[in-house]
This record gives C-alpha cells, sequence and structure tokens, in this order.
C-alpha cells in the first residue's frame, strides 16, 4: 500500500503561499540563487496556467508543482524542477524569448525532450492484441531513444505517477486505460533504470486499479501497514549487524517490505496461496568475498530456523545468466518469514548492471547490446549525480557517447517501428511491406513532404506515398545517393531486379562486362570457362548474373586470372610428364632456358596474352599481343617475333603497370589516392599530374607495380570508389 509524504497542501489548488512553503520545505538541499529560479518558474506557471485543470479535477498549477515535489524527493537538479514546472504550459510562456533568457538554454533543451515525448503515453492502448506485448516494449525503446537526457524519462515516469496517484477521481474507462499503460511501459522503466520508489508505487497503483478484489485481498492479508513492516526489517537488520560484526564479517545491509504487486505477480506466477510467499518481508547483506558470504549465511541460520525448501546456492551453481547470490528463508523474530539474499560486492554490481541485470531477466527480453547501453548509462548518471564528477558533466558524457543506434518511428495508425540510425523513408516502406516499398515514390514526415533520402529521427510519424504500379530504381542500391541503409530493404530491391526479364539481364549483363573489358583493357575471354568459375551452366547465365548484380565486374578480373591458372597448371602437368619443367615465368615456345624482360612500351603482366620479340644481346622481349609498337612492325622485324606464355611466376613477382585517374580536383586528392595505395601494399614508382584549374578537373597518371591482373581489377575499382573520382583505366 501507498504512502505519500508531502508539504503539498491535500487540495485540487495550489496558491502562492502554499508554494512558499514548498520551496522552504527545499532550501536545506538548495542555494538561495536556485530556489529563486524555481519560484520563478512556478510565478510563471501560476500565470499561464491561470484557473485551468487537468481531467482529474486538480488545477494544473498545482499538478505541475506535484509533480516536481516527487523529483525533488529523487534530489534532482533545479534546472528538472524548472522544467517540470514550465512544461505543460503554452509554448509562448515555456519556450518564449523572455523564458529562454531567464531559465537558461539547459532548461529549454529539457522541454523539448519533453515535448517529443509526450506522444508516447498516447499511443498504447490503440494497438492492443495479439503483438500488444512487442509494442509495449517498442514504446519503451522509442521513450529512450527519444531522451537525449536521463532527466527527461526521470519527469515523464514522475508525471505519470502523479497522475496515477489522482486517478480515483476519473472515470473508470479513463483509469483502467491509464492503469494498463503505466503496468505496461512506465513501471518497467522505472526498473530498468533502478528508480525503486517510482516502480514499486508505479506497479501497486496500477493494480489497484486493474485488478481492486485482488489488491484489497493481499491488503487485507498484510495485516500490517508498511511502516510497521519496514520497522521490523530494519529490526532484523540491527540483528544482523551487530552478529556480522562479531564474527569479523564486514557487510551492508539493505531491506524493504515487499510491495503488493510482487506479492500478487509471485502468488499467479507460483500458483501459491499468500502463507506460502515468503520474502514479504526481505534483506539484501553484501560483502566482500565468497567466504564472507558462507560465513554470513551461517550467522543468518544461526539466528533463526530456516523454511525447508527455500534455499538456493546460485554461487555454486550460478543461473543461465550468470546471476550469482545466495537466497534462504527463515522464521525471523515474532515468528514472521523473511528472505535473505547474499551476495559479494560485485556480484551485486553483475546482477544490477551486468548481463544479469534484475529487469532482463525478470521481464524475459532478448539481449540487446545497444539498447543495454544506454540503460546502463542512464542508471551511472542517477548513482553519481550526487557525487564529485556526476551532474552536468555526466549529462554532457552522455549526450555524446550514448548516441542510440537506432530510431523508433510511427506509421500514421500509430504502430512504433524499430528502424537503424540512418535509416530512411524507403527503408521505413520496406519494413512495412515489401510491395510498398517496391512502389514508394515520396514520403511525408510529420506532415511534411521529405526527401526519400532524409535521415529519419525517432518520434517522427512516417506516411508513404505510392505509385498504383510501380518498380523500385537501380539507384536504390548505389550507396552514394543514400537511399537504402538497412539490409534487408537493400537485399528486396535486389530480389525484385534478379526476377525480372532475363533478356534484360542479358544484355545489361554483356555491357557491364564490356566496359569492365575495356576499362582494364583485357581481351575478351571465355564466357563458358569463366561461368563455370561461378558454378554457372554457361555464358548466357554469366551474363544475366551480371545484369542482375548476383556477379559483379570486379569480380570477372580474379575469374579470368583463376583460369589461366588452371591452363598453366595443366601445361605444367604435361611438361613434367615429358621431362621438361618449365623454368622462370615466362616460357618461350620451342627454345631453351632464355633471358625474357618485359617491355616499358605496354608493361605486361600476369595473364595478359602476350609475344615475344627476339632482341640482339638483351634475350626476348615481351609486349602485349595488342601492344601498338608491335602493330607498326615491318614484314623483316617481324621475323623476330615469338610464341611466349606465361608460367608460374614467383609468389614475391610483381609488374610495372600505368594507370590514370580522372577526377574532379580538390584540397587532399592525391592524398586520398596515395593512401588508397598505401593501404594496398602497393609501390608506386612513378607519378605525374596536370590539373585544370578553370575547368577544376585533374588527370593523374600513375605507374605501380602489381602482381596479376586480378589484383589489378581490385585496385582499379577501390580507386573509382573515392570521392570526386570519375574514372580509372590502365594505360597502355
Amino acid at each position: 500500500m501507498v504512502t505519500v509524504t508531502t508539504v503539498l497542501p491535500d487540495s485540487d489548488h495550489l496558491t502562492g503561499p502554499e508554494i512558499d512553503v514548498w520551496l522552504e520545505s527545499l532550501a536545506g538541499e538548495r542555494d538561495e540563487a536556485d530556489l529563486e529560479r524555481l519560484r520563478d518558474a512556478c510565478a510563471l506557471a501560476a500565470q499561464g496556467h491561470g484557473d485551468r485543470r487537468h481531467a482529474s479535477g486538480e488545477s494544473l498549477i498545482r499538478r505541475a508543482v506535484a509533480v516536481a515535489d516527487i523529483l525533488a524527493g529523487l534530489s534532482m537538479d533545479c534546472d528538472a524542477l524548472i522544467a517540470t514546472v514550465l512544461h505543460d504550459l503554452p509554448m509562448e510562456f515555456s519556450q518564449g524569448p523572455d523564458a529562454q533568457q531567464r531559465f537558461g538554454p539547459e532548461v529549454m533543451r529539457l522541454l523539448k525532450g519533453l515535448a517529443k515525448i509526450r506522444q508516447v503515453g498516447t499511443l498504447h492502448t490503440s494497438q492492443a492484441g495479439s503483438d500488444g506485448g512487442r509494442h509495449a516494449e517498442n514504446l519503451r525503446r522509442m521513450l529512450l531513444g527519444l531522451a537525449e537526457d536521463v532527466r527527461v524519462v526521470l519527469i515523464a515516469l514522475a508525471e505519470r505517477l502523479h497522475d496515477l496517484r489522482l486517478a480515483r477521481n476519473l472515470p473508470d474507462e479513463v483509469r483502467r486505460p491509464l492503469a494498463r499503460e503505466t503496468r505496461d511501459i512506465y513501471a518497467p522503466l522505472a526498473n530498468r533504470l533502478g528508480v525503486w520508489s517510482i516502480k514499486w508505487e508505479l506497479e501497486d497503483l496500477s493494480l489497484r486499479f486493474l485488478e481492486p478484489e485482488d489488491y484489497k485481498r493481499i491488503a487485507r492479508l498484510l495485516d500490517e501497514r508498511r511502516g510497521e513492516r519496514a520497522a521490523f526489517i530494519a529490526e532484523v537488520i540491527g540483528t544482523l549487524k551487530r552478529e556480522l560484526k562479531a564474527v569479523g564479517v564486514k557487510a551492508e545491509l539493505a531491506g524493504r517490505p515487499k510491495h503488493i504487486f510482487s506479492i500478487w505477480r509471485k502468488m499467479r506466477r507460483k500458483g501459491v496461496d499468500f502463507e506460502r510467499i515468503f520474502d514479504v518481508r526481505a534483506v539484501r547483506i553484501l560483502v566482500d568475498d565468497v567466504a564472507d558470504c558462507y560465513a554470513a549465511l551461517g550467522v543468518v541460520h544461526g539466528l533463526w530456523r530456516h523454511i525447508p525448501g527455500e534455499f538456493d546456492d546460485y554461487i555454486a551453481t550460478p543461473k543461465a545468466n550468470m546471476y550469482q547470490s545466495l537466497h534462504t528463508a527463515v522464521i525471523g523474530p515474532e515468528d514472521k518469514p523473511v528472505e535473505v539474499q547474499i551476495r559479494t560486492h560485485e556480484m551485486h554490481q553483475h546482477s544490477e548492471l551486468g548481463v544479469a541485470a534484475h529487469w532482463r531477466y525478470k521481464e524475459n527480453r532478448g539481449h540487446d547490446a545497444e539498447f543495454e547501453r544506454r540503460i546502463l548509462w542512464m542508471r551511472q548518471w542517477l548513482e553519481m549525480k550526487d557525487e564529485e564528477g556526476g551532474g552536468q558533466e555526466f549529462i554532457e558524457r552522455f549526450r555524446v557517447e550514448s548516441q542510440p543506434m537506432r530510431v523508433y518511428v510511427l506509421t500514421p495508425k500509430s504502430k512504433v517501428l524499430e528502424l537503424p540510425q540512418g535509416a530512411t523513408p524507403l527503408d521505413f516502406a520496406y519494413a512495412i511491406h515489401t510491395d510498398i516499398g517496391h512502389r514508394c515514390r515520396g514520403a511525408r514526415v510529420d506532415g511534411r513532404i521529405m526527401p526519400l533520402t532524409y535521415q529519419l529521427k525517432s518520434g517522427e510519424t512516417v506516411e508513404v506515398l505510392t505509385a498504383k504500379q510501380g518498380q523500385p530504381s537501380r539507384d536504390w542500391l548505389n550507396p552514394r545517393r543514400g537511399y537504402l541503409a538497412t539490409a534487408r530493404a537493400r537485399g528486396k530491391v535486389r530480389s525484385w531486379f534478379k526476377q525480372q526479364d532475363h533478356d534484360q539481364h542479358v544484355a545489361a549483363g554483356r555491357a557491364s562486362l564490356e566496359r569492365e573489358l575495356q576499362r582494364l583493357k583485357l581481351d575478351k575471354p571465355d564466357l563458358d570457362d569463366l561461368a563455370r568459375r561461378f558454378n554457372l551452366q554457361g555464358a548466357e547465365d554469366l551474363l544475366a548474373a551480371l545484369g542482375s548484380g548476383e556477379v559483379t565486374p570486379a569480380q570477372i578480373p580474379g575469374a579470368m586470372g583463376e583460369t589461366r591458372r588452371d591452363f598453366e597448371r595443366s601445361r605444367r602437368a604435361a611438361a613434367r610428364t615429358h621431362g621438361t619443367p618449365p623454368k622462370g615465368e615466362i616460357i618461350v615456345e620451342g627454345v631453351g632456358d632464355l633471358m625474357t624482360h618485359t617491355a616499358q612500351c605496354c608493361k605486361p603482366v600476369p595473364y595478359d596474352p602476350i609475344v615475344g620479340y627476339i632482341t640482339r644481346g638483351h634475350g626476348v622481349s615481351v609486349h602485349r599481343s595488342d601492344c601498338s609498337l608491335l602493330a607498326r612492325l615491318d614484314q623483316a622485324a617481324r621475323e623476330h617475333l615469338v610464341g611466349v606464355s606465361w608460367s608460374g611466376q614467383a609468389a614475391e613477382a610483381t609488374y610495372p603497370v600505368d594507370l590514370v585517374v580522372h577526377a574532379h580536383d580538390r584540397q587532399g586528392l592525391l592524398r586520398d589516392l596515395s593512401a588508397l595505395f598505401v593501404d594496398e601494399a602497393l609501390d608506386v614508382i612513378g607519378v605525374n599530374t596536370l590539373s585544370n584549374k578553370k575547368e577544376g578537373t585533374a588527370i593523374m597518371r600513375f605507374t605501380v607495380e602489381i602482381a596479376d591482373v586480378s589484383r589489378l581489377g581490385q585496385v582499379i575499382a577501390r580507386l573509382a570508389r573515392l570521392p570526386d573520382v570519375t574514372a580509372v583505366s590502365r594505360q597502355l
């Protein structure tokens, strides 16, 4: 049962002198400057609210001060109390230029945060149904995702608590949805943040209105007031402190009487009567090490009679979530049962903030590292706000280090959808339904038309605009365009293109292949052989895969290299069979061991098509088959040409290649290109740059040492993806 302690009068209105009495009650913890700011805020609130009243019949000024009084009991700072007093005012009062100057930017930031989360409390009842639990969880996540400041959540919790305290004045059709919403959303939030006093009262009040008969029955069974139960626990703690000190066990003890909701829930879960609930009164003992845990257990069992079947050793046998503690129940003073939990400080820290946190295993939710990270930061602030290093400095760190990785947005019917940070209206459309994503042509965000590349923010309502018949665009798959942030949506778009007309894919694939071969200055390969590299049936299937995006053009050079290497392995095996193993990297057909070198005019790399030219005194000069210098040879010189082919080159062998980069000129362009070569572990042996200041363009020629043509394709592909690079090709 709930007992409320406050200096505010038990009435539905609040006068100026009564506000002064409340402010005087805060004087012991706050300086005069803070109290003057708070008095100023109360005066503005009284002026702005006038005689307006809440649905419960209470005046809005009393409601504002009563909520601030709850937060004052949590030792919240003055900015939070001022924001609480002001946040229900019309904006011209609470956030006008005069208010901003009087109360400062921190209060204004809190007011904006409160305005963003006001809608959350109105969304729950409209989504009742089979997925109501998932929806409630999404609402909790959305509320925390909207809150850039933990104090915003605490103000919302305090406001809900006060409204529920006065819900007895509301009709049942209003009171029950309010209580259900509190039980499903607000009480679990208070639990996660560790604000136990608010959590317990929210749960008890919710039960009072949702299950009034059960509430009254348990209240009658608890034949003592909460204060008397608290006195009983204080007596138990005093006895334990003396006995533990006597045996040399250093311990911290804490306890609380179990509230009605918790008793009701355990009775339903275990299917037992009230008499079988042994933790109506509970004490927790924190010690330094495991040995002290068992020593403390011996003290407890030595003082009072142990209840059979009510002992669990989760230290020797931890729970699946690694929760560790000793649980026992004994018949304490006055023959009343009391539960005792014993654990080390480290175990307690783990249970409260680690993977075994109470709210995780109680609510049976899946592991979510990012969500837990924000909860942890909020709880740490609550624990540190009164210590050195807490307060405003910690809040600023929270804003920086706990930025959410997800956004929670609403459909026009108020259903909450969870999306990754950076998601767009197009991601939202695909999250609703694949067909809606395909037909999406625009979106309204909070009633305004926004581009499909707009990055959504938590709390926004998104309406998708669709065509009767539509299809996705290939631009949606371009990461530079920023249309899609989720892998699921990109997969849906790729699947659509994959299922389209086969002939279109073949044509697109053929064009894509030709562009890649032209860019790398490669001869057209045997497509049937190349298709088998990708486990495809033939050339047409390979082209269709290229057109649909299943195979990318960047994969082709590597596959071509593998095909040639297969041929070389077969040829070398045949050579070994005949006793003539090849030597060196280039084989001159019909000739033994002969000195070779690659020509500098065309710089062939393995496994370019090549031909040899016999020189005087320098062995065989190896050229690409399409070398322009060879094309100009006369008939007499052509008699010096000889067939050559690649053999297995040494692992460390590299070959110089000239690359030409066309780009929009900008500061840092050469640095970015050089950094890529360093990242690819390539040696640059020559650089030539030419800038056109009038047109803002640049042409850069690099000579780099490359191992083979597949490696060349990878490097060209990475260069082409750099910002402001318009074209990359190999120069012959």
